[in-house]
């Protein structure tokens, strides 16, 4: 498994979504719900694609990804409803504490993701380890043969 690859993969999504947060903040409300709309489809994208990997390899996983990918798909309705209330309301101090909710989302989501980060390299370290001390160990057993 290529681990340098798949990070890098991610650092350019990393990235790509400091980029993308930079453009949007100075963007209006409609424009800010079509690029809503768009990451939701591409999230949802993403969680079919890796439905169809979990598909390939289940037996060797435990059920830790899929309840992640259920929080993941629930969250997404969440904020598309939230969204839609959102437009609907009229009244300040409502949308104030809604505003404020969903930048408490935002930081949990990137606290989230930062610690994702670290236990994926944690993860990542260990298969290594693993990977080295299976093979050291089959090349002594061939060594004794």
């Amino acid at each position: 498994m290529n681990y340098t690859e798949q990070l890098e993969n991610l650092q350019r999504r990393v990235d790509d979504t400091v980029d993308e947060v930079r453009l949007a903040a100075a963007e209006d409300h409609e424009q800010l719900a079509a690029r809503i709309d768009k990451n939701q489809n591409d999230v949802q994208s993403m969680l079919n694609q890796g439905r169809d990997r979990l598909d390939q390899v289940s037996s060797q996983l435990d059920s830790t990804w899929d309840q992640v990918k259920a929080d993941a798909s629930a969250k997404m309705s969440d904020v598309k409803a939230k969204m839609e209330q959102r437009r609907k309301e009229r009244n300040a101090e409502a949308a104030t504490s809604d505003a404020e909710w969903a930048e408490a989302d935002a930081a949990s989501a990137i606290d989230l993701a930062t610690w994702a980060a670290d236990n994926a390299r944690l993860l990542v370290l260990d298969a290594l380890d693993a990977r080295k001390y299976a093979d050291d160990l089959t090349e002594l057993a061939a060594q004794h043969r």
